[in-house]
């Protein structure tokens, strides 16, 4: 994997996107963006909304990748999540969030799916 930290990033939502394709999700939302935030990846498994938050890392310091989802990211994202189901007239569907761990050893990725990650949170 080669290029700047962004283009990095977009390079492990594509293999996000593309596992989460192959475990039956539909992937119908990239980097979607409002004054809150950005919300990863949104998709459909089942009848279920699933936001996804992408986390990688490329060295092995620092933790794994899955830490790195904070509390006030995880707030964040609950408000997120809010906004686009509220945009969406999606309110009523059931929600949660996942996350998708990219750890490159040697630069092969190896990915971390946690579906159900954590509540929703205020």
């Amino acid at each position: 994997m080669s290029g700047g930290r962004q283009q990095k990033g977009r390079e492990a939502e594509e293999l996000a996107a593309g596992f989460l394709a192959k475990q039956g999700l539909d992937v119908v939302a990239r980097n979607v963006r409002c004054l809150l935030g950005e919300i990863d990846l949104v998709a459909w498994h089942g009848k279920t909304v699933v936001f996804v938050e992408v986390k990688s890392r490329f060295t092995r310091g620092y933790g794994t990748p899955q830490e790195m989802v904070s509390e006030l990211k995880q707030k964040r994202l609950t408000r997120l999540a809010q906004w686009y189901l509220k945009k969406h007239g999606l309110l009523r569907q059931p929600a949660r969030f996942d996350v998708v761990a990219i750890q490159f050893h040697e630069g092969e990725p190896v990915v971390t799916w946690i579906a159900n990650a954590f509540p929703a949170s205020e």
